[in-house]
């Protein structure tokens, strides 16, 4: 990488939406760029993601601009500087200069500024302080470029001081570490994240969540978990034991069976042993309804898979359904040790893919024409017809089927009669 590497070649930048903010914004004295991670991601030969445009234009004068321009413009966070162009139904954040004035956390002052150099040295870390203009000339005042390089995350300035401004920093400085950094984790960052670990305690389980399932998928985030775990974070993030283990177990299931990577799976190995587990995560991240019954159900009884045939399995995958078994039986590979060598493993985790379990052909009209009234005794001739259907392997043999009815009746009958 040179020392002032170009990007005048790529055409996210030199055509379309980007260009055409640019232009609008690089006119009577104000000037425009591409900061943060589209750049970094260009450099490493990535897509550009997201992405986001700073300027010296106050944002009222962003506004009106795009106004005249026939760009839509939404004031998104105007007051912090923040308008969203939309071209082509793509959105840009555009966001004017800042310095903070004052620092106290989150909620630290900051005034509109014209200095490139303040706006980048108040971002996080050096690879995301990068900044292109709309020749392609790549600015760099924080040593991105040569960190972007080395794939090291580093950041910006006193990572104590970065930290302390906001917490969430520690979590970043991780995941931006498995997305995009190599070897072990930069030494001074990482025990500035140990130092600061309790500061963890004040963020919302909103932003822990979403940095944490965003952690999860990225391609060294089993290197990156052993690291948080040895350094107390995972279990102040969690609450609770943690399973590193389990999780590159999963990580390596998931790459032989050409899975995509799956957040939710990938959380439940790292931190689910017992349906207990899921629900105090659940709680700890605020996770989603669809999230916490997945992990709910994963967590369930996953052991019981260890000894369990072709016939066990056929009648799990038709109580779960085939994306619940798929999770279950995966946590239970990753928990038995993970070898992905294990053809019973794989067997039972491709069952969905050769066998599609039948409906119940038994219906309500089946037990009224053997005199049973509408009520709950008819729910519950029902569910014993099913278990009886489930445990003789699913038969659709009308013999079987009127045997398997008639004994389900007369024992209602019974019960009602004792």
């Amino acid at each position: 990488m040179s020392a002032v590497p170009m990007l005048a070649d790529a055409p996210w930048l030199m055509s379309g939406g980007t260009a055409r903010v640019l232009q609008l914004l690089n006119a009577d004295g104000e000037e425009a760029r591409v900061v943060g991670g589209a750049v970094r991601n260009a450099l490493l030969g990535l897509l550009p993601g997201d992405i986001d445009i700073a300027t010296t234009a106050l944002p009222h004068e962003v506004m009106r601009r795009a106004k005249s321009a026939g760009i839509k413009a939404v004031p998104t966070g105007i007051d912090h500087g923040t308008v969203t162009l939309v071209i082509d139904s793509q959105p840009y954040e555009v966001t004017t200069l800042r310095e903070d004035t004052e620092t106290f956390g989150r909620k630290a002052k900051v005034a509109f500024g014209r200095d490139w150099v303040k706006d980048a040295e108040r971002r996080d870390f050096t690879m995301n302080g990068l900044s292109v203009d709309a020749d392609g000339v790549v600015h760099d005042y924080v040593g991105g470029i040569a960190d972007a390089a080395a794939r090291r995350v580093r950041f910006i300035g006193d990572p104590d001081q970065r930290i302390a401004e906001d917490f969430l920093r520690i979590l970043r400085f991780f995941r931006i570490h498995a997305a995009f950094g190599a070897g072990d984790p930069d030494r001074d960052g990482y025990l500035a994240c140990i130092r600061g670990r309790a500061g963890l305690a004040s963020l919302s389980a909103e932003r822990l969540r979403m940095e944490m399932l965003k952690l999860l998928v990225a391609p060294g985030a089993s290197a990156a978990a052993l690291a948080m775990a040895d350094g107390g974070l995972l279990q102040a993030l969690t609450g609770g034991v943690v399973y590193t283990g389990p999780l590159s177990a999963m990580i390596a299931i998931e790459r032989e069976l050409g899975l995509a990577a799956s957040s939710t799976r990938r959380l439940a190995a790292l931190t689910v042993a017992v349906t207990e587990d899921a629900k105090r995560v659940a709680t700890r991240l605020r996770l989603s309804n669809a999230e916490t019954k997945a992990l709910d159900s994963m967590g369930h009884r996953w052991w019981r898979l260890a000894t369990k045939g072709e016939a066990d399995a056929q009648r799990l995958l038709y109580r779960l359904g085939a994306e619940r078994y798929h999770d279950r039986v995966l946590l239970g590979w990753a928990r038995a040790g993970g070898d992905v060598g294990s053809s019973r493993w794989r067997a039972l985790a491709e069952l969905p893919q050769r066998w599609i379990a039948p409906k119940f052909p038994l219906r309500a009209a089946d037990f009224i024409a053997r005199g049973m009234a509408e009520g709950p005794a008819l729910g519950h001739v029902l569910t014993l017809a099913e278990d009886a259907w489930l445990a003789a392997d699913f038969p659709l043999e009308e013999a079987a089927l009127v045997s398997i009815a008639d004994q389900a009746a007369a024992r209602i009958s019974r019960d009602e009669r004792t």
